[in-house]
């Protein structure tokens, strides 16, 4: 079966999972903007059909309403994304309960102490207003991110873009950027959209602690087979699977990143 012509292709390095999971919530914001979205994975890019630009969705995404369920957890409330989308409710970080205990969310969650959840959201979706996110090459553009509440104010990201993992570690760098305070390059489009996309689509544990496996799969599919199509469990021809780690960035184990991954055929360690 041939895939429909794409409306929206973007380009993706699906080694790094932040890009991964990105990809899928891209795809499911599309759906809930353009019911009936598929997505799929094609020589270095990520495909949506249906609904209508790349340009239209990003200005949705830097449009939507996003509201703290919480107002008295601003480190892991749960978070409302509403208008123009049909209202999607993130709170992966809290589930603990999965139908399937081995997909539940909390491992995955990179950020701790005194990160907030939804002001990192608010920050990386005011900086995705800069046209050059209209791109298809939205996953490489780096800036420095501030609070929209207070432009002097700059925010550190989730941590979900690989690109950040091998500096982040104080024997990597000399010192320790997060203890210190320090600011770096984010990649908005990647940190806000996976965590979007780890609400719908989630990566497999493997035997050993803080090391998952995700899947691409090449063909059109909706968003309701995201589960899935991520975790390997569609089987579909030609699919590809990675592996990579949730990684302690800080020597007190609580901060994490997600390192780049390595595919699973070159590793042979299934």
């Amino acid at each position: 079966m041939n895939n429909p012509e794409p409306t929206i292709r973007i380009n993706v390095d699906v080694t790094n999972p932040g890009q991964f999971f990105a990809c899928c919530g891209l795809l499911e914001l599309a759906d809930r903007l353009w019911p009936g979205a598929e997505g799929w994975f094609e020589d270095g890019a990520f495909c949506v059909a249906g609904g209508g630009t790349l340009g239209e969705l990003i200005h949705a995404i830097t449009t939507a309403d996003i509201v703290q369920l919480d107002a008295e957890d601003d480190t892991g409330s749960p978070i409302q994304i509403a208008s123009p989308f049909r209202i999607l409710r993130l709170d992966w970080w809290h589930d603990e309960s999965h139908a399937d205990r081995k997909l539940n969310g909390k491992e995955l969650k990179v950020w701790a102490g005194t990160m907030e959840s939804t002001r990192i959201a608010l920050a990386m979706q005011h900086a995705m207003k800069d046209d050059r996110f209209r791109s298809p090459s939205l996953f490489d553009v780096g800036v420095i991110a501030y609070d929209p509440q207070d432009t002097d104010k700059k925010v550190e990201p989730y941590y979900f873009d690989a690109r950040r993992a091998p500096n982040a570690h104080a024997r990597d760098v000399g010192f320790s950027p997060n203890d210190l305070g320090v600011t770096t390059t984010a990649f908005p489009a990647v940190e806000f959209l996976c965590l979007v996309g780890i609400q719908i689509a989630r990566a497999l544990p493997t035997s050993r602690p803080r090391i998952y496996d995700y899947f691409t799969w090449p063909m059109a599919l909706p968003t309701n087979l995201l589960l899935a199509a991520t975790t390997g469990r569609l089987e579909v021809p030609r699919q590809r699977g990675f592996r990579f780690e949730n990684w302690y960035r800080t020597g007190q184990k609580k901060h994490k990143a997600f390192r780049s991954a390595i595919p699973l055929n070159q590793r042979g360690d299934q």
